[in-house]
């Protein structure tokens, strides 16, 4: 296990991040002026509360969807839960807006035999994939609310400016195959040259895999994707009704996307980026300032809680599996006829 992923150095940033959740908690507690948030937190409905629970937990159900059909359609569904969910308990506690739970992964299929160059591909077209119904979101949604056509009436730099910005980066994402993997390395160049055409490689092939996957229209990738942001987003609304708040979905959808941008701060569990990032949006779009700031807070520790009790037991599971020596191959393959 490489020394990133190693049970003790993983407590202990949980450990961290926890005392930092009870420094935050502290602070709601005793802070003068957060009266009307703390009383908020102790008025939440715990049914509406129950509720986001669900709705996460099928976010992370929608993950294992997703991860399945693009790194191996083969693989046996134990392994395919176990792996997926232990990178999303990865993704809770390491730094990078996910990209440590892959990371995670990416080590898993590599013991088990699979091509690096495959698992560096696959992961850019995982992550695109994930990212890309956000994007899209916000690019409708903007768009015609923008227009005029739904949602409450915002400015267009509310409106039109996110989805241009979105618009632009799904067309940026789009013309990287364009640019070509490039010359292959050579034994003469210097590790970091070499290491840069590995990484173009790896995004323009992973970037022209992502755009074929989506086409085939295979079910699992469509109703992950689709699911890991609607469950996610489903959540954070539930939130908002445990404490009485129903801003429109519109806002929140919108909301989502620009405050989910501070998770790509190196931050163990994107632990104030996110939160920040969310509270920040969410009252600049017009949501009141206490039940944003205890939604959002619930929101948080759900999004961090679950998938790592969950993904944690299925990496322990994970972790003694792959010391076994007659354990079941990770990728199986089909035989010949």
């Amino acid at each position: 296990m490489p020394d990133e992923f190693e049970p003790r150095r993983l407590a202990r940033r949980t450990l961290q991040i926890v005392a930092a959740l009870a420094v935050v908690g502290l602070v709601l507690l005793l802070a003068p002026g957060l009266g009307q948030v703390r009383d908020l937190l102790v008025e939440a409905r715990p049914e509406w509360v129950a509720l986001a629970v669900a709705f996460e937990a099928m976010s992370c159900v929608s993950y294992v969807f997703l991860f399945r059909p693009i790194f191996c359609q083969n693989m046996p569904w134990r392994t395919s839960w176990e792996i997926g969910l232990a990178e999303l308990a990865a993704g809770s506690i390491v730094p990078a807006s996910g990209a440590g739970g892959l990371a995670l992964g990416a080590w898993i299929l590599r013991e088990g035999g699979m091509p690096t160059e495959r698992i560096a591909s696959r992961s850019v077209a995982f992550f695109l994939i994930k990212s890309s119904v956000n994007f899209i979101a916000v690019a409708v949604l903007g768009t015609v609310m923008a227009l005029g056509l739904v949602g409450p009436d915002l400015s267009l730099w509310l409106t039109a400016v996110p989805a241009a910005g979105a618009i632009l980066v799904i067309a940026g994402v789009l013309l990287v195959p364009r640019l070509g993997v490039g010359a292959p390395a050579t034994a003469e160049e210097g590790r970091t040259r070499r290491a840069m055409r590995n990484v173009r490689k790896a995004l323009v092939g992973g970037t022209a895999e992502g755009v074929q996957i989506v086409r085939s229209r295979n079910l699992l990738v469509i109703s992950g994707s689709i699911g890991y942001w609607a469950w996610d987003n489903a959540a954070l609304w539930a939130t908002f009704h445990a404490f009485g708040v129903s801003p429109p979905i519109t806002v929140i959808l919108l909301g989502y996307l620009i405050g989910q941008l501070g998770g790509l701060l190196p931050l163990p569990g994107g632990l104030g980026g996110i939160d920040g990032g969310l509270i920040g949006t969410l009252i600049v779009y017009g949501v009141p300032a206490a039940p944003t700031a205890a939604a959002v807070l619930v929101y948080r520790v759900i999004l961090f809680w679950l998938p790592l009790l969950v993904g944690g037991v299925a990496f322990i599971a994970l972790r003694r599996a792959l010391n076994k020596p007659d354990r079941p191959e990770l990728c199986v393959v089909p035989a010949a006829t």
